[in-house]
C-alpha cells in the first residue's frame, strides 16, 4: 500500500473532489466507509448530493471556525490522505478500509487511539482498490494536531497492515535514497536532449570522481578540468574550504544563473564533509623501489574486494557498511578503465548499487582503506590489456553484491535489496563478455590427464567440501589448467588451492571452478617461492606431521608479518 498526503486550505473543495462522479472517471461509487464518529453525514448515501455534501463541510470545519474566531487556526487546515493498495492485492472490504482508515489517522496523530479531542476525519471510498481521508488540522481542545513526520508514520502502519491482511509488501526506503528529479528537471533534459536530467548526470561525474581522487584539493581540481561541469567552492573566514556547490553547463542561459545543487542535493553521501571523510581513509600505495616489485593495483583490489563477504558477515555493521561504500567507489572507477564495449554494462552497475552503497548505519571508513588505496592506484596506471585480470576482479564483485544483499535482507533495507539484485544482472553480463576469451585460451591449453588425476588430488585435499563439485563444474578443465601453469612457474599447486579456498565466499559461487581459476591466476602472479623457502617449509612440516593444515588457517599465517627477534 501507498500513502500520499498533501495540505489545503479548503474543506469545500476536497469534498467536492472526493464525491465528484464526473470529472474524475475512477469515481464510481462515492461513499464513506468511516469517520470520527461514526455518525458523519454521507452525500454518496442521498438523494440530495449538494446539501449533505455542505452538511458535510460544516461539520469537518467545526472546531477550524471556532479556533479560527480565536486567530489559533492554521492557514492550511485540511489534511488529505490517499492510500492505494497494489493492483495484485484483493479487493478490501469496506469494513477493512475502515480499519485501515482509523488506524492511519490514529499512527500519524491526526485522531489518535482513545483520545476524545482528535480532529475530525472521514474516510472516501470511491474505487475498489483505494480510498481518501479528508481531515481538519484542529482539535476538538482547538490546538493544531501534531502530525510531524506522518508520511513515515503513515507508511510504517501501512508496513504493519500489509503484513496483517497479506498483501503485497511494497518496498520501503530508509530516507538514504538520492532525491529524484522533479518532473520540471526531466522536461528539461527531454528538450535539450539529454536523456537524463542534471541532477543525475552531476551525481553520476561527481561519484566517479571521488573515486579516482585521493584528496579533496585533487577532487575539486579534477571536477574544474571535467567538460560541462561547473564548481563553486565554498570558503570558511579561514579560508578553508567549507563546501562544493556544482552545475551543469547547459542548465545556464545568457540571462539566468546556473542550476546549482550542493553535494547533499545530489545524494546524502555527497554532503562535502562525507567526501573529506572518505577521501581521508585511503591507503597510500607503495612507491617504486629498486630491486622490489610493486604490488598490482588490480589484484590487490580483488583481493580486497574477495575478504568483502567475510567482513559482512561479522557484526560490525559500521565497518560492513564502509566496506560496501568502498566497493561502490569501486564500481564507480570501472566504466573509466573497461574496454568500451564493457562500459555501459558497468556504468549501469555502478548506477544500481549506489543505492546499496547507504542506509542508516554510519560507515566507519578507515574499515575499507586497502580497497579505497588500490582503486586510486587502478586509476592511475594503464589499464591491463589482457581481459583476465577485469575478470577477475569482476568474478570477485559478484561475490560481493551477492553478500551484500544478504546482508541488506538481515537488515531489512528493502530497497538496497532490490538495488543489488538490480546490479548483479549487470555485473554477470559484464563478467561474461570480459571472461569469455580469457577462459576459451585457458581451455584450450588443458594438461594431460596425468596432470589432471595430480590436480583431483591437491582439490581433494585442499577443499574436500566443495571437491566434487567443482570436479563436475564445466570450467574444471580451466582450473587444471591455470594450476599447471602456476605449477610450472615454481608455485606449489596444493598450497595455491588451499590459499584459493581460504579466500571465502564458495558457496556463493554460480562456478566454483572459475572462481578458483581467477584466484589462482592472481595468487601465482607473485613471484614462486625460492628453493631455501620451500626446503625451509618442508622441514617444518616434517617436524609436525600431525598438525592438520587447514585453508583458513594457511591463508591467516601467510598474511601475518614475521616477527622479529631482538
Amino acid at each position: 500500500m501507498i500513502a500520499k498526503i498533501s495540505s489545503g486550505q479548503d474543506t469545500a473543495g476536497l469534498v467536492r473532489y472526493l464525491f465528484d462522479t464526473k470529472k474524475a472517471k475512477d469515481h464510481t461509487d462515492p461513499h464513506l466507509v468511516a469517520s470520527w464518529d461514526g455518525f458523519a453525514p454521507d452525500p454518496g448515501r442521498t438523494d440530495d448530493l449538494d446539501a449533505t455534501k455542505k452538511l458535510l463541510v460544516a461539520d469537518l470545519n467545526l472546531h477550524v471556525k471556532q479556533a479560527r474566531r480565536l486567530g489559533r487556526a492554521p492557514e492550511k487546515h485540511t489534511w488529505h490522505c490517499s492510500i492505494r493498495a497494489a493492483t495484485t492485492d484483493r479487493h478490501l472490504s469496506d469494513e477493512e478500509w475502515a480499519d485501515i482508515a482509523r488506524r492511519v489517522v490514529a499512527a500519524t496523530g491526526i485522531a489518535p487511539e482513545g483520545d476524545p479531542d482528535g480532529c475530525r476525519w472521514v474516510a472516501v471510498r470511491h474505487a475498489p482498490d483505494h480510498i481518501h481521508i479528508a481531515a481538519t488540522k484542529v482539535r476538538a481542545d482547538l490546538s493544531t494536531a501534531r502530525h510531524w513526520n506522518d508520511y513515515l508514520t503513515a507508511d510504517r502502519e501501512l508496513a504493519a497492515i500489509e503484513k496483517e491482511y497479506g498483501l503485497f509488501q511494497v518496498v520501503r526506503g530508509d530516507r538514504t535514497a538520492a532525491k529524484r528529479p522533479t518532473r520540471a528537471e526531466q522536461e528539461k533534459a527531454r528538450r535539450a536532449g539529454h536523456d537524463k536530467p542534471a541532477r543525475e548526470r552531476l551525481r553520476t561525474t561527481v561519484r566517479t570522481t571521488v573515486a579516482a581522487a585521493t584528496s579533496t584539493a585533487e577532487f575539486i581540481h579534477l571536477l574544474n578540468h571535467t567538460d560541462g561541469v561547473l564548481v563553486e567552492v565554498v570558503y570558511s573566514p579561514s579560508g578553508d574550504v567549507r563546501g562544493c556547490k556544482f552545475a551543469s553547463q547547459d542548465t545556464t542561459t545568457a540571462d539566468k544563473e546556473p542550476v546549482w545543487f550542493s553535494g547533499s542535493e545530489l545524494a546524502p553521501d555527497l554532503s562535502f564533509p562525507r567526501i573529506q571523510e572518505r577521501l581521508e581513509s585511503i591507503e597510500p600505495q607503495p612507491t617504486n623501489q629498486p630491486g622490489r616489485r610493486r604490488p598490482n593495483p588490480w589484484h590487490q583490489a580483488t583481493a580486497a574486494a574477495d575478504r568483502i563477504p567475510h567482513h559482512l558477515d561479522q557484526t560490525d555493521d559500521e565497518a560492513s557498511q564502509a566496506h560496501l561504500a568502498a566497493f561502490g567507489e569501486a564500481l564507480d572507477a570501472l566504466p573509466l578503465l573497461a574496454p568500451q564495449t564493457l562500459r555501459p554494462q558497468l556504468r549501469e552497475a555502478a548506477s544500481a548499487f549506489e543505492r546499496a552503497t547507504r542506509s542508516r548505519i554510519r560507515a566507519e571508513h578507515h574499515h575499507a582503506r586497502a580497497l579505497r588505496g588500490a582503486v586510486r592506484a587502478m586509476v592511475r596506471e594503464p589499464a591491463p590489456r589482457d581481459g583476465a585480470t577485469l575478470a577477475m576482479l569482476l568474478d570477485a564483485a559478484i561475490l560481493v553484491v551477492i553478500a551484500a544483499a544478504r546482508w541488506h535482507q538481515l537488515h531489512r533495507h528493502d530497497q538496497q535489496i532490490t538495488a543489488a539484485h538490480q546490479t548483479l544482472l549487470h555485473l554477470q553480463a559484464a563478467y561474461d563478455h570480459a571472461a569469455a576469451a580469457p577462459l576459451a585460451a585457458l581451455a584450450q591449453r588443458r594438461p594431460p590427464q596425468q596432470a589432471v588425476d595430480r590436480h583431483i588430488r591437491h582439490l581433494r585435499q585442499a577443499v574436500p567440501g566443495h571437491a566434487e563439485q567443482i570436479i563436475e563444474d564445466p570450467a574444471f578443465g580451466v582450473l587444471t589448467a591455470a594450476l599447471t601453469e602456476a605449477e610450472a612457474a615454481g608455485h606449489a599447486p596444493e598450497r595455491l588451492l588451499q590459499q584459493a579456498a581460504g579466500q571465502r565466499a564458495l558457496d556463493d559461487a554460480d562456478s566454483p571452478a572459475r572462481v578458483l581459476t581467477w584466484r589462482i591466476q592472481r595468487l601465482s602472479a607473485r613471484p614462486a617461492p625460492s628453493a631455501r623457502a620451500r626446503a625451509a617449509r618442508a622441514r617444518s612440516r616434517a617436524q609436525s606431521p600431525q598438525a592438520p593444515v587447514h585453508a583458513t588457517a594457511t591463508l591467516t599465517v601467510l598474511q601475518q608479518p614475521q616477527a622479529r627477534r631482538h
